[in-house]
This record gives C-alpha cells, sequence and structure tokens, in this order.
C-alpha cells in the first residue's frame, strides 16, 4: 500500500479545477488587456467586425505565437505585408496570473518533489494546450482597403486591384512557443517567489538563484511601474489620453525596457518610414524616421535632447537598489564578489530576454504589375532591433559593480544565517 503525503493529497484536491482556473486567469486577462489597450488605440472602428479577432491575434503574439499577414490586390496587383512584435503589456498581465495560479496551490511549504511540481505543471500544460489551440482557431480575419479617390483610385478599379489583407495565427507555431512561453513562466515563478518550495535537490542553488532572480524581475517591474506613472503625468498634463493608455496597455514594458538597455549604453538599429505610427515619445520617432537606418543610443539621442543623460543616473540608483536587495536577502555567509557575479550573470539574462522580445518590423506594400509600391500612402517599412552581445556585455559588467556595491551597503543589514552571541560578562578577580 502507498501512503499519501500531506503535499499529495493538496496538489490532486486542487487538481484540474484550480489548473482550469490558472489558465483562464491567464487567458482572459490577457484578452482583457488587449481588448482595452486596442480599443484606446481605436481598432474598433476596423471594418467586418474584425476587432474580437484582432484581439485574439494579440493575445497568440502576446504568447509568442505567430500570426501571418494576408493579402490580395486582384489579378494585376499584389500585396505584401508583414509584422513581428510582441505586445508586453499584454505578455506581463498573462505571466502575472499564470504564475500566481501555479504558486498559490504550493505556498507555505519549503521542499516539494519534482514529481509533484510536475504533475502540477502538466495539469496547466494539458489546459493551456488546449486554450492555445482554441484561440489560434479564432485568430483569423479578411478584410478590404480602401486606395482613395483620384488618380489611383481609378487606376485600381480599371485594373481590378481592389486591396484585401488579412491575419491568420500559425497554429502549429503557436502552439509550440506558447508552451515554451508557460514553461518559462512557470519555472521563473519558481525561481522568484520566496514561498514556493523547491525539490531537495535543487535546494543548495537557492541561496545562489533566487535572491537575484527576484531583485532582477523587481527591477524589470519597478521600471514598467515608473513608465506608468509618467506616461498618466503626460498625459494628465499634455492630453492624448488614448493613445497614453493604448501604449499602457499594448507596449508600455517594450519601451522602457528599451530605455533601460540604452540607459546601459547598448544600440539599437532602426528606421521607421511610410504611414506608420509609432506611439512613442516624439524624440525616438525623430531618430527614427530618416532616410536610412538610424543609430538609437544615448549619444544619437542626445543630439536631439540633452536630457536622456539622465537615463545614466536612473539606471545607476535602480540597479544599485537592485543589487542592495538581492544582497539583503541572501544568506550571510555569501560574498561581496559572489554577489556581483549573480547581479552580472541574472542581469546579462535580463537584457538578454528584451534584447529577444523587444524588436520590433513590420512592412506593408502594394504593387502594381509587379512594378514597386504605388505609393498613396500605401506601402511603408518599420523594424528597431538591438545589437545583442554588446548589450549583453555591458548588462554584465553594470551588474558586477552594482552587485559588488549592493553587497557592501547591505552589510549593516541583519540576514539570513547570522547569530548574534551576546557578549558574556566579564568577572572581576
Amino acid at each position: 500500500m502507498t501512503l499519501r503525503t500531506p503535499s499529495d493529497q493538496a496538489v490532486a484536491r486542487h487538481g484540474w479545477l484550480q489548473a482550469l482556473s490558472t489558465v483562464l486567469a491567464g487567458l482572459l486577462s490577457m484578452g482583457v488587456v488587449a481588448a482595452l489597450g486596442l480599443w484606446a488605440a481605436g481598432a474598433t472602428d476596423l471594418p467586418d467586425g474584425a476587432f474580437p479577432r484582432v484581439v485574439t491575434a494579440t493575445v497568440v503574439t502576446a504568447v509568442g505565437g505567430t500570426v501571418k499577414l494576408t493579402g490580395n490586390a486582384g489579378s494585376l496587383a499584389d500585396t505584401k505585408a508583414g509584422l513581428t512584435v510582441i505586445p508586453l503589456s499584454v505578455t506581463l498581465a498573462g505571466a502575472l496570473m499564470t504564475a500566481a495560479g501555479f504558486l498559490r496551490p504550493l505556498r507555505h511549504r519549503a521542499v516539494a518533489s519534482a514529481t509533484e511540481l510536475a504533475g502540477w505543471a502538466a495539469r496547466i500544460a494539458v489546459l493551456w494546450l488546449l486554450g492555445l489551440i482554441g484561440v489560434a482557431l479564432g485568430a483569423r480575419q479578411k478584410f478590404s482597403i480602401s486606395v482613395g479617390t483620384g488618380t489611383l483610385g481609378d487606376i485600381g478599379d480599371l485594373l481590378g486591384a481592389s486591396p484585401e489583407v488579412g491575419f491568420e495565427a500559425d497554429v502549429p507555431q503557436t502552439v509550440l512557443f506558447g508552451l515554451l512561453w508557460l514553461a518559462g513562466v512557470l519555472v521563473l515563478a519558481l525561481l522568484v517567489s520566496p514561498g514556493a518550495p523547491l525539490p531537495a535537490g535543487v535546494l543548495r542553488f537557492h541561496a545562489s538563484v533566487r535572491p537575484a532572480a527576484f531583485a532582477v524581475v523587481a527591477l524589470l517591474l519597478a521600471y514598467v511601474a515608473l513608465g506608468v506613472v509618467l506616461a498618466l503625468v503626460v498625459a494628465a498634463t499634455r492630453g492624448y489620453a488614448a493613445q497614453t493608455f493604448a501604449l499602457i496597455l499594448l507596449g508600455m514594458p517594450n519601451l522602457v525596457w528599451l530605455a533601460l538597455t540604452i540607459g546601459l549604453g547598448a544600440t539599437w538599429n532602426g528606421r521607421v518610414d511610410g504611414p506608420f505610427g509609432l506611439p512613442v515619445p516624439r524624440l525616438l520617432n525623430e531618430v527614427l524616421r530618416t532616410p536610412d537606418v538610424s543609430t538609437l543610443n544615448l549619444r544619437s539621442l542626445a543630439a536631439h535632447d540633452n536630457g536622456v543623460w539622465w537615463l545614466l543616473a536612473v539606471n545607476a540608483l535602480l540597479l544599485l537598489a537592485t543589487a542592495f536587495l538581492m544582497a539583503a536577502r541572501s544568506p550571510a555567509r555569501v560574498r561581496a564578489w559572489q554577489h556581483a557575479v549573480h547581479l552580472a550573470v541574472a542581469f546579462a539574462l535580463a537584457v538578454l530576454m528584451i534584447c529577444l522580445v523587444g524588436r520590433v518590423s513590420a512592412h506593408y506594400g502594394l504593387s502594381l504589375l509587379g512594378i514597386g509600391d504605388v505609393g498613396g500612402g500605401l506601402s511603408g517599412d518599420l523594424f528597431l532591433k538591438p545589437e545583442v552581445w554588446s548589450a549583453v556585455g555591458l548588462a554584465a559588467l553594470w551588474g558586477l559593480i552594482a552587485g559588488f556595491l549592493g553587497a557592501l551597503l547591505a552589510r549593516p543589514v541583519h540576514r539570513r544565517g547570522e547569530v548574534e552571541i551576546p557578549k558574556q560578562p566579564q568577572h572581576q578577580p
């Protein structure tokens, strides 16, 4: 007879119902945030009732899925379109809700077996898979675009060139990357949460991984919170409330984490051409909207506005606070140079993640008889790509310096593992 431990009974009690609530909370939170953001951006005016499916497509891209753009402009014309962007506000909302649901039945315990954690994660993964398939199948739509009046419209009518664009989720890729996204969220939740149990075999890594992971995630969330506050202040003082809320609900992490890497000294390359509108500060739009590829870094931004040098000070202050938080949550036996290495590795990985998910690429064009773009506001190109390895190297360097200084600042703080030995009274001879 096999005896069931209290932890086994706890997981069984929550079971599939708790897993279902976790999956629904993650998907619904992303759907609500995406819908509100797209509503603020004016997407409710899309023709043919496309708004719900655009919301669904946004959720697909938020979990790393692929949405293919399609086009058709008649027998003598052709449309070409492509879009690669991850709405990180939507991603962040889903990640936080999914992680909270995953950790809820595991709280208040120090150790859990690998089998138990794998079983609990597998329940969520099975239901998440079904949810991904449903969302991906619903992310498809086609609608027509008017070429307007005048000469361009007359040519289009004459040649039967009626532009039609659409989108369709790539179901296999969405399922694959969506499951990888879920796995990353669950693993990160275990690494970050101080109250989440770990298998006994990996507890020895607790002191080196968890404090650094928690502190770096706190840094990323602090940047998002700071960006939201600044955006609300701008909306209250300068207007553009709808555009501001669209930015907050769809791409605030895209913008503030970009600022984080630029403040480290990293370089991004990009260009904006055509009718694309960017919900970003005017300064970024000015630097990117040039005939050639633009370099986006502190120097190029400072050529337009010297105020960007404040990014250096903000980065230094917040990263030092991150290092202090990491050291204060670490056992007393961890040395200063070890804190430096831990933060360097964690921060470098975070910046690598930002470089991978923060890329933007978009193109749309209409050609007649295969000859170029016909113009008329119907073509454009946008991209933003980082110089990845220089950014990661700078992050590691910043992490080393801040980690060491933060450890020195945290020395007066009482930490786990420290024992205060009372002074023994001295006896007089």
